[in-house]
């Protein structure tokens, strides 16, 4: 400290003997300047710190501005650039939708002052009527994928581009119940027109007013198209009159005023770049290693090997200067000739823990454990587990934040549709917006955890709900991801159907 302040009063020394004041407030100024992060991780001064270019700016200028490249080179390693990449956007998708979130209709009866009874019926006919919509190719704008598939597809377009736009118009089609239709606009569509890019409320196609979404603009075609009718229509986020939502926006924030999201391989695009580039001239080096080849070496440069042979002698297969490598072969070379190997060295003994350490890395990036990413578990059994439950931390996130921003939605304007059809009878849902939550309340179950020692799992589901900090609804949808009312309906049935088959067969037997 001493010398610190001995630098300080040289420094301020030079300042003029009248300006006491300013002396004092500029080594302030200094001392601050040299505390505190200013010796750590904000220093400028220190060799390894000098070459850091740590420029930040607003939301708009360090992702929108970024968005088209990061997004086309997320999908290039997705699409071969990178297998661990491949794997870790898969890995997610599998296990955060599955083959899709299943709806489970959870009404508030008591304060809608039903019954159980007529709770349990409400559901169980609101769910049948959702299935009746969600397993038809007619949810689909395009008549192409279930709501199910929807959900996939959604869901990994997300996490490739940044963010994907749901558009929910009205369509009649015959003989289809319902004309709710769910149209999935990729993020890259999203984009200021260029009559409009001198606004400054519009950025990548995001307007907005006071900081609030205002509107989108989405074009006719994807960007790029070899076509000259560009053309863009602009969509309203919430109706003016009804304030119904007109797009959902599926994207993961992480800055405050963000409008656009960015590719779940963003933070670690380079790495796997270089990761993909590694693994590609492994993989030709061990190709060209498996291609034995042999040279020969000889003492009379003046001619080529074979070059003094007449053409006659060079296709005699009994030529003695002809070689061919064979299985037990003997092979005699000329006078003044040695014959040598090309020994690449492949494989490459450190290839799998160079590879195995990126990989740990981005996999702590994706929130994805190694053995996870790998498809490889060959820890004990507690490690493997404590891998499996940190990993469902992550999935069980996305998936709630998932059936809120899209699941969720879309079922409450089907039912908005059924109850105004008649198809569905809802006393007050659409006088009081409180009684409409409560008719709307619902839980979306997707894919079991799964269990690395199910008879461990199963004990321990078992003394939950003995201990009564669990139920066998909670249990079942966890470990199966099935419906537990369901599940005690058939069991029933076996039951009965068990115990007079049993009946049968011991009056057989008295006979």
């Amino acid at each position: 400290m001493s010398r610190k302040i001995s630098l300080l009063d040289r420094v301020i020394a030079g300042l003029a003997p009248g300006m006491a004041l300013k002396r004092e407030v500029a080594r302030q100024k200094l001392v601050f300047m040299n505390s505190g992060y200013s010796h750590h991780g904000a220093n400028t001064h220190k060799k390894s710190m000098k070459g850091w270019d740590s420029e930040s700016s607003s939301p708009s200028d360090d992702i929108n501005d970024n968005l088209p490249k990061l997004r086309e080179r997320s999908r290039d390693l997705y699409m071969g650039g990178a297998n661990i990449a491949t794997g870790a956007i898969k890995t997610t998708r599998t296990n955060t939708i599955g083959s899709g979130l299943i709806l489970k209709p959870s009404i508030d009866g008591d304060f809608l002052k039903m019954k159980d009874s007529e709770v349990e019926m409400w559901e169980k006919n609101t769910a049948r009527e959702f299935e009746y919509f969600a397993n038809s190719v007619n949810c689909d704008r395009f008549r192409l994928n279930s709501f199910y598939e929807l959900q996939q597809l959604a869901f990994i377009s997300m996490l490739l581009s940044g963010d994907v736009f749901v558009l929910l118009p009205y369509r009649e089609r015959a003989g289809f119940i319902y004309d709710l239709r769910i149209q999935l606009v990729e993020g890259d569509r999203v984009l200021t027109p260029s009559d409009k890019e001198s606004e400054g409320n519009i950025s990548q196609g995001v307007e907005t007013r006071s900081g609030e979404i205002f509107a989108y603009h989405i074009s006719n075609h994807f960007p790029g198209s070899a076509t000259d009718d560009q053309s863009f229509k602009r969509i309203p986020a919430f109706g003016s009159a009804t304030g119904r939502r007109n797009i959902l926006h599926l994207m993961e924030s992480e800055r405050p005023d963000q409008t656009r999201g960015l590719p779940i391989l963003s933070p670690v695009i380079e790495s796997l770049r270089q990761l993909g580039k590694y693994t590609e001239a492994e993989l030709r080096a061990a190709v060209v290693s498996g291609l034995f080849t042999a040279f020969v070496y000889s003492e009379t440069p003046q001619t080529g090997l074979g070059e003094s042979m007449s053409q006659d002698e060079q296709i005699d297969a009994d030529n003695d200067y002809t070689y061919e490598l064979g299985p037990g072969a003997v092979v005699t070379l000329a006078p003044g000739e040695k014959i040598d190997t090309a020994s690449p060295g492949r494989p490459n003994v450190a290839f799998d823990g160079f590879v195995n350490a990126v990989t740990r890395q981005t996999g702590a990036a994706l929130e994805i454990p190694y053995e996870l990413m790998n498809k490889h578990f060959s820890a004990s059994y507690s490690a493997s587990r404590a891998s499996l439950l940190e990993a469902w931390k992550m999935f069980r996130m996305r998936r709630n934040w998932f059936s809120k921003r899209f699941c969720q939605p879309i079922y409450e304007e089907w039912l908005t549709e059924a109850v105004a059809k008649g198809r569905i009878y809802a006393p007050g849902f659409f006088n009081d917006p409180i009684i409409k939550t409560a008719y709307c309340k619902a839980v979306w179950h997707g894919p079991s955890q799964g269990q690395i020692d199910p008879l461990r799992e199963v004990t321990a589901a078992i003394r939950r709900i003995d201990a009564e900090i669990s139920t066998r609804e909670r249990e079942a949808a966890e470990m199966t991801g099935t419906d537990y009312n369901v599940n005690h309906r058939q069991r029933v049935k076996e039951e009965t159907m068990r115990r007079e088959i049993t009946k049968i067969i011991e009056g057989d037997g008295d006979k």
